[in-house]
């Protein structure tokens, strides 16, 4: 995929909201801000695609790099347009780095249209990539697993190896991230990302959320349902140079957690998608956001500290 068209239908009497998708700093400004009087209903702006994604992959990597990323993810299989319209809108407003949405392209659409973030969009499809990315998608991920798991579907190493050859061969210039499944054993889950490292994977995700059932409540619970995921952020950042992203299973107070032992960022999905209003995930989206600059804050000034004794 070389170059792709990008057309928009543009109104002479337009504000400059109308051009939310082409203000956005990753996307670049594909449109002047200021249409002329002069221009043409519709205007097609020819792209470099692979130009445009190798430019923006520093960009999109960047708060992985920090190690603050916070992903919001809506699901999958969650094509309910209000619900991941929500759910972008938290994201935006609570402070997160990144937003994941279902793989659609007019889903993609959606979210551009509400939010500058980068969108990553989540599929096993390698072949459903192509057109979110077209549509403005700037990060791809093979996993998110767990709707699967609830229809008694596990993919396998060689799998997951073979989607992701397949992706990257089909789009050699996109941030790719990959979970490793938690249906591995601990030692499973290293290999398998490491292989995943010499395949050009940018970003490990991991899981977990789904096989741990608390026996308590409230704050101990909630650590109970993150373990499996810390530690497998714990063992695979370790053992590979790139980013490794905790998801699955995190809250406000385990998201630090995942910084803590080795993740650059953490994906959050059920505990922002499963709510009710846009107020409530805002306000958790905002909880969590605050949790990791506290976290950032601390190891600031254990760092400092141990220089100074040093």
């Amino acid at each position: 995929m070389n170059s792709s068209s990008i057309c928009m239908a543009i109104s002479a009497s337009s504000s400059n909201t109308s051009f939310n998708q082409c203000l956005n700093p990753f996307l670049g400004k594909l449109l002047p801000s200021k249409p002329n009087q002069n221009l043409r209903r519709t205007a097609c702006v020819r792209v470099n695609t692979k130009a445009l994604l190798s430019s923006s992959k520093q960009a999109v990597l960047n708060d992985f790099h920090e190690r603050r990323a916070l992903k919001i993810i809506s699901g999958l299989q969650n094509f309910d347009r209000e619900n991941v319209a929500s759910v972008v809108t938290a994201a935006d407003k609570g402070g997160a780095t990144h937003v994941d949405i279902a793989c659609d392209p007019d889903l993609v659409r959606l979210a551009i249209g509400l939010t500058s973030l980068p969108v990553c969009v989540s599929s096993v499809d390698p072949a459903a990539f192509s057109a979110a990315v077209e549509a403005g998608a700037l990060m791809v991920e093979i996993g998110n697993y767990d709707s699967f798991y609830e229809a008694g579907v596990i993919f396998s190493p060689e799998q997951i190896l073979k989607l992701t050859k397949e992706t990257r061969g089909n789009l050699p210039s996109i941030t790719l991230s990959v979970t490793v499944p938690h249906t591995l054993s601990l030692p499973d889950q290293v290999k398998l990302a490491e292989m995943l490292e010499k395949e050009g994977v940018d970003v490990i995700q991991t899981e977990g959320g789904k096989c741990s059932t608390p026996s308590k409540s409230g704050v101990l619970g909630l650590i109970e349902k993150a373990t499996p995921t810390l530690a497998a952020a714990y063992s695979i950042s370790r053992a590979v140079k790139i980013p490794v992203m905790c998801s699955s299973g995190l809250s406000a107070v385990t998201a630090p957690m995942a910084i803590t032992a080795g993740a650059a960022g953490v994906g959050v999905g059920s505990a922002v998608n499963k709510l009710n209003d846009v107020i409530a995930m805002v306000a958790e989206v905002r909880s969590i956001a605050e949790s990791l600059k506290m976290a950032a804050a601390d190891q600031q000034i254990t760092h400092t500290d141990r220089s100074f004794m040093m």
